[in-house]
């Protein structure tokens, strides 16, 4: 029987043909700290330790650094920034569903393998170059692989390198991929961390108030409010004096900060779950929470107060309380959730952690 060769066959054959020479040379294997590249073991994220999973990450983005030229920490926003996208479209999750990697980054089949290439399994990087894919062979072994940690994180880069190395230009590259205004702040505030703390572990927390403080708090979240039109309170009251100190919760950047009429003298501080935490009815702010600031778990950002429910400066329309919310960015929109069990958590965290120090 005579083999007949299917159009698949047939159009990759000219293709290779026709980038056969120099279009080809940007895929013949890199080079990482100066040894040649080849295809690493994947590490199964699942198996590794919270701290063997950094570890191998940050080693991931400085490889692709290296070989980009792109600072580890602006990969690392990236990478951060897509976990979070992943996360908070529980509903969406199967369109971006991939197998348990050290990256989070997602890349939709048409993007990888390019929009008119009518190979949708396609994972050759001459090819899907032919047809303006996105998808790369960083880890030198002549294949694409969309769930392959090393390739994921290459044409990545390769998108973000295309537009220079300078910060104007990794803004500009952000917003021609995402064009999305929310996604290029999110992942300026996520390097900005990484750079700052030259770590990628940046996940403890702090209870709001100081324990062994006077203060009381329960469940308010999703409870009725009528000052300003009928709403649902979206977080949880601590009730504390007048002039307690308020401390963030998060590693974090400073969002916003000011008034509020429903919320009085407030801040905002973004941390790297792309959760929002929201602190009112301040009485003051520290001068160290300046918009854009980093701050840690347990920094005093302001001080309880009773300010709000109407113009600038109006004070004492209730008990002097902390309302501490959280808020998650879906990437189009946020929406609150309930923060008590967080703060449960994390006050008993904090109790045990001064309980062994103490030992």
């Amino acid at each position: 029987m005579q083999q007949r060769l299917t159009f698949r066959h047939t159009y990759r054959f000219w293709i290779k043909t026709l980038l056969a020479g120099t279009l080809l040379l940007p895929f013949l294997p890199v080079e990482v700290y100066g040894e040649p590249a080849q295809a690493a073991p994947k590490p199964q994220a699942a198996e590794l330790k919270p701290a063997e999973i950094f570890a191998a990450r940050r080693h991931l983005y400085e490889s692709i650094g290296q070989m980009t030229q792109i600072p580890w920490y602006r990969l690392a926003a990236i990478d951060q920034y897509e976990r979070t996208i992943t996360r908070a479209h529980p509903k969406d999750r199967k369109d971006r569903k991939h197998p348990e990697r050290l990256t989070g980054v997602f890349m939709t089949s048409p993007a990888w393998r390019g929009w008119l290439n009518p190979d949708e399994t396609d994972q050759h990087p001459e090819s899907i170059l032919f047809f303006k894919g996105y998808g790369r062979d960083g880890s030198g072994d002549g294949i694409a692989d969309a769930n392959n940690d090393q390739d994921v994180l290459y044409s990545m880069a390769s998108v973000i390198q295309g537009y220079g190395n300078k910060q104007e230009d990794f803004n500009i590259a952000l917003w021609e991929y995402y064009h999305n205004s929310r996604a290029v702040q999110r992942i300026q505030q996520f390097a900005k961390l990484y750079e700052h703390f030259d770590n990628l572990d940046l996940f403890g927390h702090a209870f709001p108030v100081p324990l062994g403080t006077n203060y009381s708090y329960r469940s308010t979240w999703g409870t009725k409010r009528s000052w300003g039109g009928y709403r649902i309170h979206e977080g949880t009251d601590i009730f504390a004096p007048h002039g307690l100190p308020v401390r963030s919760t998060c590693y974090g950047v400073v969002e916003i900060k000011g008034w509020n009429p429903f919320g009085g003298w407030r801040i905002g501080i973004r941390d790297l779950n792309n959760h929002y935490h929201y602190y009112a009815h301040l009485s003051g702010f520290d001068k160290s929470a300046r918009i854009g600031e980093v701050v840690i778990p347990g920094q005093v950002v302001g001080w309880v107060g009773s300010s709000g429910y109407g113009k600038p400066g109006t004070q004492g329309k209730f008990p002097p309380h902390l309302h501490y919310g959280i808020y998650r960015d879906s990437g189009l929109h946020e929406w609150s959730f309930d923060p008590y069990p967080q703060l449960k958590h994390w006050e008993q965290d904090e109790r045990k952690q001064k309980k062994n120090k103490s030992k």
